[in-house]
């Protein structure tokens, strides 16, 4: 099984749009998938057509200590589940400031989850900061995908995030790794975009082998910039349901394929280490 967070703390680069279309496009591929969403604005609920209401549990519940994430999650899709997100969430970074052991709450809970029912992908879906529900994420997941704008300035909002995986390896989960690096928003044809891309690829290939970005990939599949994928979640669907035809569509499936391949790569790692 991975457990995947995706995250950066700008807003805006496809963050959101990234975590529900890698989920869904698992989810079609035959994995069963469970996607958390641990933004407040719970966009990636309203993404997969969920609307929090009443009583209904979510994700705030669970780090409440009221729910287990069994008992939050929702079936949305064939192979998808969901534990929805909502405004009550954004009360949790308050809430947990003295709770010992906060950084862990949910990697406790997702521990209680796999010893009852399995999953082949864990997708976290973190909000645009880097507070506790962010590191309670990092602390529970073993990979990092980060999405990524090919501008300049992004690249130096890309250092930050990496000193913060540095810094949960160091002190709370010594597996966790950055895996992969997902352009969106990708202009084809433009010199900015390819120069960001080899100057990020550069930067990669000179990484410290110690450090947690250190095998980090640049996926090849570039998300183009396509109004489908920002039309899709006003309809509540993943933009396999919304626009299968679409640029936007064939790039994340083609990104899925990227993933599913790295499944094989590392059962042959492990086969040669045996």
């Amino acid at each position: 099984m991975r457990t995947i967070v995706v995250m950066n703390q700008k807003g805006g680069v496809g963050k959101t749009t990234t975590s529900v279309n890698l989920a869904a496009g698992l989810a079609l591929a035959g994995r069963r998938v469970l996607l958390l969403d641990l933004d407040p604005q719970a966009h990636a609920s309203l993404h997969l057509g969920v609307e929090v209401v009443g009583s209904m549990p979510t994700l705030y519940d669970v780090f409440a200590g009221d729910k287990t994430l069994l008992q939050a999650r929702r079936l949305v899709a064939p192979n998808l589940w969901l534990i929805p997100s909502s405004l009550d969430l954004a009360a949790a970074e308050v809430e947990l400031v003295d709770t010992v052991g906060r950084e862990m709450i949910l990697r406790e809970a997702v521990n209680v989850l796999l010893a009852t029912e399995p999953y082949d992908y864990l997708i976290m879906d973190c909000p645009p900061s880097l507070g506790v529900l962010t590191i309670n994420a990092l602390t529970a997941a073993e990979e990092v995908f980060i999405p990524l704008q090919p501008h300049f300035l992004a690249l130096h909002g890309l250092s930050k995030l990496l000193e913060t995986t540095a810094l949960v390896t160091r002190r709370l989960n010594r597996k966790l790794r950055v895996t992969g690096i997902i352009l969106c928003m990708y202009e084809t044809g433009t010199r900015l975009a390819a120069d960001v891309t080899a100057d990020l690829r550069g930067f990669l290939k000179g990484s410290d082998s110690e450090s947690p970005w250190s095998k980090a990939q640049v996926f090849d599949t570039k998300v183009r910039r396509n109004i489908k994928l920002a039309e899709a979640p006003s309809f509540g669907k993943s933009i396999f349901e919304y626009a299968p035809k679409c640029p936007g569509s064939l790039d994340y499936q083609a990104l899925v394929g990227e993933i599913v391949a790295m499944e094989s790569a590392s059962t042959t790692s492990l086969a040669k280490a045996g």
